[in-house]
């Protein structure tokens, strides 16, 4: 069996989407694969991350696993749940496998003035005993090799079946249509695209709490809330552009949902972006995103989508996911892992 410990699953987020998707897939093909998560005890929201689930009885997802005593598993995030789930393997000697979701030193940096190098400090010391840590892309591990993580393996991302329109796009009115989904907070950079209201139609599909304060300094940006499968689908194929301003993700799984629906991405050439939007070819990558945008316009759609469909999938993310949750147990079977003893949490 797989067995998953997270902070976030119930909610709208690239995590949560994940490892529904990592489950739906293995039960496809009949194998094991269960998820911890809050919702299982009772949680609070995270004040300053609402899609962050604060679980307020830790001592009961200790029980659970004392009950279960499973042999390995992954720890997916690094709150409370993940904490709990690593000392828990720490005491008992079992291994485990991490993820890097969320680029939380420049995040809590840019939201909270706290030093990158705190946050760093920990994750470092969360991920240090991991025997892999999967990361989206190449940049990303590139970033986290000089913060002095290791064992480090990529692991990509795929884009349902579902959420692919079928129909063709509708031609363009008189203003270039762009679209952005996704989270609606500070740290996604929002202002970089809402600011030229007046120049495009925009759509912001998503919520979070920065959308009350974005509706009131950009009346002319259609705020529509969210969007879920076949209906995502038609708003990604009905718009001319993908605008994603955010310089903080490790991934960003909706510029490749954009992509398989054909849908150019404008973006910053920073991390993510970069690793999956092809210049010139699914997207344009520039320091001005009004720019960027403008030179989308002459992309071919139609051979975005059919590349794009033959990367992304669920059914590869699985099979990397899986290659190495397994591969981590038959090199502990071959020799057995000394695991170190925790140290104190480096925060210097």
């Amino acid at each position: 069996m797989m067995l998953i410990v997270t902070d976030t699953f119930q909610q709208t987020n690239g995590v949560s989407t994940t490892y529904k998707n990592l489950r739906r897939v293995a039960r496809s093909r009949n194998l094991r694969f269960r998820v911890l998560h809050p919702s299982l005890f009772r949680w609070m929201p995270l004040p300053f991350y609402p899609e962050i689930q604060l679980n307020l009885q830790p001592w009961r997802l200790w029980r659970t696993l004392n009950r279960m005593q499973p042999s390995q598993l992954h720890i997916a995030t690094e709150g409370l749940m993940g904490l709990v789930a690593r000392c828990w393997c720490k005491l008992h000697k079992k291994p485990y496998t991490t993820s890097y979701h969320t680029r939380f030193p420049e995040y809590l940096q840019l939201m909270w003035h706290i030093p990158a190098r705190w946050t760093y400090g920990y994750l470092r010391w969360f991920h240090r005993d991991a025997l892999t840590t999967f990361v989206t892309t190449e940049s990303m591990r590139q970033t986290l090799l000089k913060q002095g993580f290791k064992h480090l393996v990529i692991w990509s991302r795929g884009v349902s079946e579902q959420l692919i329109s079928t129909s063709q796009a509708a031609s363009s009115g008189s203003k270039l249509r762009v679209l952005n989904v996704g989270r609606v907070s500070k740290e996604k950079n929002l202002d970089a695209l809402c600011v030229y209201q007046d120049e495009f139609e925009i759509t912001i599909v998503g919520d979070g709490p920065y959308l009350n304060e974005l509706k009131q300094k950009y009346p002319r940006v259609h705020f529509v809330g969210y969007y879920y499968g076949q209906a995502l689908a038609e708003l990604y194929a009905n718009n001319d552009v993908f605008a994603f301003p955010s310089r903080t993700d490790t991934f960003g799984i909706v510029m490749i949902e954009a992509m398989c629906n054909g849908l150019p991405v404008a973006a910053f050439n920073v991390t993510g972006p970069c690793d999956v939007v092809e210049q010139g070819f699914s997207g344009v990558l520039y320091h001005d995103l009004k720019q960027a945008i403008l030179r989308c316009q002459s992309l071919d759609r139609q051979a975005i989508r059919l590349k794009a469909r033959s990367l992304w999938s669920w059914s590869h993310c699985f099979d990397t996911f899986h290659h190495h949750y397994q591969k981590s147990a038959e090199q502990l079977a071959q020799q057995p892992c000394q695991m170190q003893h925790d140290e104190h949490t480096p925060m210097r």
